[in-house]
């Protein structure tokens, strides 16, 4: 049984994590940490395990081998640098930090390490997701010209978000700094490195954050990205539009259209395509990598962390600095 220790449970998906390792039959919660000491030993007692007040002392437990962090993304640094130091295996909320910086320290620490890391990356696994990145290795969208990417919800608008999730010195951001690295991190996943990034951000009901926003991106080979999310949208299907010279694909959740000039059977039109099965979890899959021994899974792995960080950031720097952030 691998011993999981949970870092904090400030992050709004801290407890579905918790029940999937107390109950996947492969790992033990052995202890939980939180900044916040009546929460953490409130979670603790739920959980039947030990509530360690030290994060030091907690990783320099023998019998822990694993941390599942859901702290605040803005102290998501410090906590894994001396995570991985102590030779934990590590698995992360997203975003993994605010900064590209900072990330690399992580991922310094991480290598030297050698330890597993993953990022939770839920939507990689989709089976219209695992469809079309498919589809972009045979060619069959011919040059890529412009990715659409959406993920919104009502949580501002509908008033259900906890008031915790606004603060920006906790959260580092808002809407596209949270639901925003879903449609972002497909936009690495299907385009690779961007050249240009820039973002519009809104707070039509007054959050000290962004509840409204867009980003768009320049990528390698002139394809476009944009990536849309919000906390102030009723009933907005998870999107994603791929254009290309000889092929498209509209996708509303698992209901996907699609169509290919580069394949011989899809001549005209769309058709509903057979998707593939869909990946694992990314918890489950980082569980059966460190028992295994494979390292990070395709997809969830350090660098992937960093390219997320790379587009919030520089999207968060357009849309404060009324400009197009150029990326070296």
């Amino acid at each position: 049984m691998l011993k999981v220790a949970m870092l904090s449970k400030w992050h709004v998906h801290a407890g579905g994590y918790a029940n999937f390792v107390k109950n996947c039959g492969k790992c033990e919660i052995v202890a939980v940490w939180d900044d916040d000491t009546a929460r953490g030993e409130a979670w603790a007692k739920e959980l039947g395990c030990e509530f360690v007040p030290c994060l030091d002392t907690l990783l320099a437990r023998e019998d822990v081998e694993a941390v599942v962090c859901d702290a605040p993304t803005t102290e998501h640094k410090d906590i894994l640098v001396k995570a991985a130091k102590a030779g934990k295996h590590i698995f992360t909320e997203k975003a993994l930090c605010p900064t590209v910086e900072e990330c690399l320290e992580v991922k310094k620490a991480v290598e030297e390490a050698g330890v597993t890391f993953v990022i939770s990356y839920p939507q990689r696994g989709r089976p219209c997701v695992q469809f079309a990145k498919k589809m972009i290795a045979e060619g069959a969208f011919g040059n890529i010209t412009l990715v659409r990417t959406r993920d919104a919800h009502s949580g501002v608008s509908g008033d259900w978000l906890p008031e915790y999730w606004f603060d920006k010195s906790k959260a580092a951001g808002g809407a596209m700094m949270d639901l925003g690295c879903h449609p972002m991190y497909l936009l690495a996943y299907f385009l690779g490195k961007p050249k240009r990034v820039t973002g519009m951000f809104t707070a039509p009901y007054g959050k000290p954050v962004d509840e409204n926003a867009v980003a768009i991106a320049e990528f390698e080979g002139g394809a476009l990205g944009v990536a849309e999310t919000g906390f102030v949208s009723h009933n907005s299907p998870q999107t994603i539009e791929i254009y290309g010279t000889k092929g498209s694909m509209i996708a509303h959740g698992e209901d996907v259209q699609f169509s290919s000039q580069a394949i011989g059977s899809v001549v005209g039109g769309f058709i509903k395509p057979d998707l593939p099965r869909g990946k694992k979890s990314p918890l489950e899959q980082f569980v059966d990598a460190v028992i295994a021994g494979t390292g990070s899974p395709e997809g969830l792995g350090i660098d992937d962390a960093i390219a997320l960080t790379e587009l919030l950031e520089n999207s968060y720097k357009g849309d404060e600095n009324n400009a197009i952030v150029e990326i070296k």
